[in-house]
C-alpha cells in the first residue's frame, strides 16, 4: 500500500490503495490488542460485508501506519480476536 500515514481518528474514513492500483475506502471500525501488538479493523465503503485486518503503529501524535500482516498465523490470531470481540458487542 503506498498511503500509509493516516490521522488518527475513529470516525475517519481512509483510502487503501492496493499494489493492482485499485483504491477503495474504508471506514476506522476500531483499533484492538492481541498477543502484545495492536491491529485496526477497517469496513469498506462498498456495502460488501468484508472487515480488512491490518497491523497499527503510531507514528506520530496524530498519525499512524497500516501494517501488512505477513505471518499467517499472527493474521489468523488477529482475526480470531477481531471476531471475538465482535461476538461480544
Amino acid at each position: 500500500m503506498t498511503e500509509n500515514k493516516q490521522p488518527v481518528d475513529q470516525e475517519a474514513v481512509i483510502t487503501l490503495e492496493f499494489d493492482d492500483g485499485v483504491e477503495l475506502e474504508c471506514e476506522i471500525m476500531g483499533v484492538y490488542e492481541y498477543a502484545g501488538k495492536e491491529y485496526i479493523a477497517l469496513i469498506p465503503l462498498d456495502d460488501s460485508d468484508d472487515v480488512y485486518i491490518y497491523g497499527y503503529k503510531e507514528v506520530g501524535e496524530d498519525e499512524f501506519e497500516l501494517v501488512d500482516i505477513e505471518d499467517d498465523a499472527e493474521f489468523e490470531g488477529a482475526v480470531a480476536e477481531f471476531e471475538a470481540i465482535m461476538a461480544e458487542e
